[in-house]
């Protein structure tokens, strides 16, 4: 049976890395507000493979539900994105070891995608479900992804999921690099431990993207008819 301890990460940004971004461009936050309708939530491999084995992870969902709600309330994108059934490689095989290299092969399930995410999510009738096949899901060529939110306008990427300094990580880097402006949800992502999830959050704050809690990405989820001419989400 599945353990059913659930976690929450201890995250953080330093001081000196907040300073750092003030100084250089006058705001500690890039990105102080977001239009609904271009921005997708991108939710990265939560599925049983994963979510089973870490209490962290288990700890994320309720987040990821209540930013994949409003987001859809206010006219987003919610995108979940699955590990694909890769082929064996001689380098995999040689990297992880071949029963290791086996076992990541099989993470994402078998199966109709839908089926195949936590059972804890409740999936909007319109959101995208799709695989990838390598460890960002916006490297070229291995995941529809990048070209479905393209024909959808999408400018704005909420990075989400697990594990933060594997596949969101990468997933994070390559978004940023193809153009978007890219949010990475502090306490929606999860790692083994602490360390590792801070590094990360340290590393996509100084040069790829904006961290910010579920919060505060909630407040700047704001539907464009309510929005008053002179509104705007800050902190």
């Amino acid at each position: 049976m599945p353990d059913t301890e659930v976690l929450t990460h201890a995250w953080r940004i330093e001081d000196r890395d907040y300073r750092r971004q003030e100084t250089r461009r006058g705001s500690r936050f890039a990105y102080r507000s977001l239009d609904p309708v271009r921005t997708a939530l991108v939710v990265i491999d939560m599925v049983p493979f994963f979510v089973d084995a870490n209490p962290y992870t288990r700890g994320i969902v309720p987040n990821i539900q209540l930013l994949a709600d409003r987001l859809r309330q206010a006219g987003g994108m919610v995108a979940w994105v699955l590990p694909a059934r890769t082929e064996r490689s001689p380098v995999g095989d040689e990297f992880h070891g071949p029963d290791a290299a086996e076992m990541f092969r099989n993470s994402g399930g078998t199966g109709p995608l839908r089926g195949r995410l936590w059972h804890g999510f409740t999936i909007g009738a319109d959101d995208l479900l799709v695989e990838k096949s390598a460890t960002s899901a916006f490297f070229p060529g291995r995941s529809p992804l990048p070209e479905l939110l393209q024909e959808r306008g999408i400018n704005t990427v909420l990075i989400t999921g697990t594990v933060t300094h594997v596949c969101c990580e990468g997933s994070a880097r390559d978004a940023w690099t193809l153009g978007y402006r890219v949010v990475m949800v502090a306490d929606a992502n999860s790692a083994g431990g602490d360390q590792e999830h801070n590094a990360t959050l340290r590393t996509v704050y100084r040069s790829f993207g904006d961290v910010r809690p579920t919060t505060e990405v909630l407040a700047l989820i704001v539907p464009t008819t309510a929005r008053g001419s002179n509104c705007r989400a800050d902190s």
